[in-house]
């Protein structure tokens, strides 16, 4: 068996070297793709001249002229799509628009102005059809953001929204790159917990769907929950990361969170994505707001540089393109920073309070979107913690929470960056509904 595969290897060998040799003496680069896994990405960014390349996406728009049909492919890994020339005989009447396709053909240079490459395709297959007159969006027709909104389980075969879901992948990224190279420790902080952080009671109760333990929890028998306590879904993960940076100085965690808010505001959801970070030895709030301003920066500056084009299609078809100027200039000047005394009397030159006024913390305010970023210094007094939890009768439930203080407490303060708010200031987009996948608000759970 070995004389046999050794042959084989010599003789692959033998006819690929010469090819690699003329690429070098021509200046080509070149990289082994596997046709699989080769994207319309990376065919618009490689070499024009391939033989039998395969394209497989939906057809995003189709051009019927004498002898030829032109379609544009698109696969979701860029927001340009792809265009394919067929000869009519190869497009049956099932070649519509949205449908999915299998193209196979040759990759070249192609002659129409705003595209490098296209594919002279001599085999086309629809893998899945669409009937165009029932598919809710319409080939060359600009849909509003409310009619994209109605049907959340296929606005990701739009252009916009498909470009929003990258850029959010990007971004997504980008904060993870701040924090680890800023000495940062990813931490998963738990979902199910019996901590209300917030201490708003706007909190998911959380049972197994059993008759019994729903009964008993109906009858507030604590000994009968399925955890032995109420069980709530994350509101916040605040609470566990101050329990890490016991032993870690600087964590962060990226995930899931859930408020039980009967809001139906373009700025609030039930499930979003909460980006928290925990830092000990903190000497104030200084040190908390430069964190804050330096990873807001630095993450935009990414997105920006790394999405520039898919962010410069989102604006342009959402009719935002003069936020950009908003978004850039965040970038390279300085965030502007008032107390919160000085900001209650702006406040109250403006408008009557019906209660009064007392913060004492930090918040990262932004245009258009109001509270993004939320921060404070944590309590380290033992004492403190203990009589505030004895007097509002919670000092069961919490004393792992006062252990912290009582073992080799450190300063320390943190902050949490609703990730949703932030992608609706990247790119202007009013209703926070736009920039999540799956939206959960009051009323609205079909998916």
């Amino acid at each position: 068996m070995a004389a046999p595969m050794t042959k084989l290897w010599k003789t692959w060998v033998a006819t690929i070297n010469p090819l690699l040799r003329i690429c070098r003496q021509k200046g080509y680069s070149y990289r082994c793709y596997s046709f699989a896994k080769q994207s319309i990405a990376r065919m618009l960014e490689t070499s024009p001249i391939q033989d039998n390349v395969k394209v497989k996406g939906w057809v995003r728009a189709i051009r019927g002229h004498r002898d030829v049909i032109f379609l544009h492919v698109s696969d979701g890994s860029c927001v340009k799509p792809l265009q394919v020339v067929a000869d009519p005989s190869l497009c049956g009447s099932d070649v519509t628009y949205g449908c999915c396709v299998l193209v196979e053909g040759c990759l070249i240079e192609s002659s129409h102005p705003g595209q490098t490459v296209e594919v002279a395709a001599h085999r086309l297959q629809v893998l899945g059809s669409c009937d165009p007159v029932e598919f809710p969006f319409k080939a060359r027709k600009k849909h509003s953001a409310d009619y994209i909104r109605m049907y959340p389980h296929l606005r990701p075969r739009t252009n916009t929204f498909s470009s929003l879901l990258r850029i959010r992948s990007q971004a997504t990224s980008a904060f993870h790159k701040y924090f680890q190279e800023n000495g940062f420790c990813q931490v998963h902080t738990p979902i199910l917990t019996s901590s209300d952080c917030e201490g708003a009671g706007e909190v998911f109760h959380v049972e197994p769907a059993n008759s019994h333990l729903t009964q008993a929890v109906q009858e507030d028998s604590e000994s009968n929950h399925f955890f032995k306590c109420p069980t709530y879904l994350n509101v916040s993960g605040q609470l566990h990361l101050e329990a890490i940076i016991g032993g870690l100085t600087r964590v962060y965690t990226f995930g899931p969170t859930f408020r039980a808010e009967n809001s139906r505001g373009r700025h609030h959801l039930c499930e979003f994505y909460m980006i928290e970070a925990e830092l000990a030895f903190t000497d104030s709030l200084e040190d908390i707001m430069q964190v804050m301003e330096e990873m807001v920066r630095t993450t935009t500056q990414t997105v920006m540089a790394s999405a520039q084009e898919e962010v410069q299609y989102y604006l342009q078809n959402t009719g935002a393109e003069k936020h950009r100027e908003t978004v850039e200039a965040m970038t390279t000047k300085q965030f502007k920073r008032i107390t919160y005394t000085e900001a209650i009397s702006i406040l109250k030159s403006k408008k009557n309070f019906q209660f009064k006024v007392e913060v004492a913390a930090v918040d990262l305010l932004v245009p258009g979107v109001g509270e993004l970023i939320g921060g404070s210094l944590r309590e380290d007094s033992y004492d403190a913690l203990h009589s505030r939890l004895e007097a509002a009768g919670e000092h069961d439930m919490y004393d792992w929470y006062l252990d912290l203080r009582k073992y080799g407490s450190a300063p320390h303060g943190g902050f949490g960056l609703g990730f949703e708010r932030y992608l609706q200031y990247l790119l202007g987009t009013g209703n926070i509904r736009d920039v999540i996948p799956f939206p959960r608000s009051p009323g609205s759970c079909k998916l």
